[in-house]
């Protein structure tokens, strides 16, 4: 049996591999919306909440998270957790799994609650990422606190940051393979040949849109944030 989830920010292009999933016969739970998420999402979202107050806010844009990855898990978000994967978990197909974007915002617990899982690090470049909007925007919704501002760029902006944070403070599962959605959409068979030798199945194509890359350069908002640019060196987004 092969579990298998993606983590990523919403609006990160996640919907793409979570569609190549369903249509490489990956049971993604009994019922998904048009983005691939796996619904109903609340008992996850409820998860997300308890995790949130091992977290601590010291001003700013930083957040200390090593209890994350040092203290017994709550056993609440045990329960939510379950509650909310139990149609993956009791199906018997040998390839299961889920597509939800907040599963990123509690990503520290769930490779320890699942650490033979196959986990996708889905990335996109920032300044396409926040030109759209989703549910993670506000981080206050999820009970993470911080500098709270009336620009929704910049809010946005503040939620990919938290989160790529906190992906590189969880210590890397066994089994994890990082992609980017660039080089998913403008080189899709030389990323999907990797994600087949990393899942051990072939996948399915699905019809890609190159225009779905690159949009921050004819975007006339704010969507350029001096605290992204380290990460975005780390990920070849910028020289």
């Amino acid at each position: 049996m092969s579990l298998i989830t993606v983590i990523g920010r919403g609006h990160g292009g996640t919907r793409a591999i979570s569609h190549t999933l369903y249509a490489s016969g990956v049971f993604m739970g009994n019922c998904q919306n048009r983005s691939g998420d796996k619904i109903p999402p609340q008992k996850l979202y409820d998860a997300c909440r308890v995790m949130a107050k091992y977290v601590k806010w010291q001003g700013e844009l930083r957040w200390n998270l090593d209890a994350l990855n040092d203290v017994e898990i709550d056993p609440e978000f045990i329960d939510l957790v379950n509650a909310y994967l139990e149609d993956v978990l009791l199906d018997p197909a040998e390839h299961k799994g889920w597509k939800l974007p907040e599963t990123t915002l509690i990503y520290p617990w769930i490779t320890r609650m699942f650490p033979d899982a196959k986990y996708i690090h889905w990335l996109r470049d920032p300044r396409d990422s926040i030109i759209s909007g989703h549910k993670t925007d506000d981080l206050s919704d999820f009970g993470i606190e911080y500098p709270k501002t009336e620009n929704i760029r910049r809010r946005r902006a503040i939620s990919w940051k938290y989160q790529y944070d906190l992906m590189q403070a969880t210590p890397r599962p066994v089994n994890c393979i990082d992609v980017r959605f660039e080089d998913f959409v403008m080189n899709q068979e030389d990323t999907l040949a990797k994600l087949e030798s990393f899942l051990g199945i072939p996948l399915g194509r699905i019809v890609l849109r190159p225009e779905s890359v690159g949009r921050w350069k004819t975007d006339k908002e704010d969507h350029d944030f001096d605290f992204l640019l380290t990460a975005m060196k780390e990920n070849g987004y910028i020289t």
